[in-house]
């Protein structure tokens, strides 16, 4: 009896133990994506048809916004993980991965970053960037910059050989670090072509005397009109109006009161982002800043359930696809009641 119970509690110790350790292990295993390499195929958004392709050679000027806490852990275009706190960006056609140089023209910072996703589609940003690179460049504050983008041909020679062999972000790093530390791009002697010794020089014989030739006397030269100015082409975003429109009596004077000076008048049509409806201008106005990195936003003045709201929306979008697409960046970055509207 003495012994089978001895050899009972050994069986439940061995047990407990065995649990724990498996417990221990799932918890400790972490096995990050390290994505893959990655130029994809044309698509279009918003009417617009992007064509990635593989360069070494970008150079491209424009503003950034930046993207941040809401998207930090989830996967890239390319299949990394998102970290804020690494120099990456999404641009919407270089090769993933692939590394520039990104230049706030704003303020002369400057910063080497990784491009390892798609984005951003507003029409007047060229580079998503992340946290950290947007600490480097000094644009937290301000949620845009004028930048400038120049490609690292030999870094994202690096990074496209680690990623095609199996490499993650930590080896493409410290491939960017290795081409660094020899200065940048490195020819191989053997690519050096071999140019031939240059020729010896040639006398040139002395050219014969010139005969002299006495000049016909001047003619009048008839006078010209001169000839008509080529029309100037102007493009225009929308037809020009023929005639000034007469002026409608205003139904709504909210747009004069000074303190919702900044609330959004434009005509009806198209579809927006709504990130959110408050009760008062100044929990609006602080919402717009935090989602001033993600496109052109506005408050606009409503009325829900008898009660007067201001609303934070972005756009507006020619159709519901592109705008569903910045609700998703939207939900994805921690504003989940960010929907899809048609004005």
């Amino acid at each position: 009896m003495f012994w089978r119970t001895v050899l009972l509690r050994s069986c439940a110790l061995i047990a407990i133990a065995a649990v724990t350790g498996c417990g221990s292990h799932r918890g400790g295993s972490s096995v990050a994506s390290r994505g893959m390499y990655k130029v994809g195929s044309p698509y279009t958004i918003d009417g617009v048809t992007y064509v990635p392709r593989e360069e070494f050679n970008h150079v491209e000027t424009g503003m950034a916004s930046w993207y941040g806490p809401g998207f930090h852990g989830r996967h890239t275009a390319n299949g990394e993980v998102y970290n804020q706190s690494e120099r990456t960006a999404a641009h919407r056609t270089l090769q993933m991965p692939s590394v520039v140089r990104v230049t706030n023209l704003d303020n002369g910072r400057s910063t080497t970053v990784r491009i390892n996703d798609r984005g951003p589609y507003a029409r007047n940003r060229i580079l998503d960037v992340s946290r950290a690179t947007a600490e480097e460049l000094g644009m937290i504050r301000a949620g845009t910059a004028h930048i400038r983008i120049d490609q690292l041909p030999a870094e994202s020679m690096a990074v496209k050989e680690v990623a095609l062999a199996g490499g993650g972000p930590t080896e493409q790093e410290a491939a960017i670090a290795r081409v660094e530390s020899r200065g940048g791009a490195q020819v191989p002697a053997t690519a050096v072509a071999q140019a031939p010794p240059p020729a010896p020089p040639q006398a040139t014989p002395p050219a014969p005397p010139a005969r002299q030739v006495q000049p016909p006397p001047p003619q009048p030269v008839p006078q010209q009109a001169p000839p008509p100015r080529p029309a100037e082409q102007v493009v225009w975003a929308t037809p020009p109006p023929a005639a000034p429109a007469p002026v409608e009596p205003v139904r709504a004077t909210v747009a004069t009161a000074p303190t919702i000076a900044s609330l959004a008048a434009h005509p009806p049509g198209g579809y927006y982002v709504q990130a959110g409806a408050f009760s008062t201008m100044t929990n609006a106005e602080r919402q717009r800043g935090r989602i001033a990195s993600y496109g052109t936003t506005e408050i606009s003045q409503a009325v829900s359930g008898g009660r007067e709201v201001f609303r934070v929306r972005l756009g507006p979008y020619t159709t519901s696809d592109a705008a569903g697409i910045v609700a998703d960046r939207l939900k994805r970055s921690g504003y989940g009641d960010a929907r899809v509207v048609a004005d």
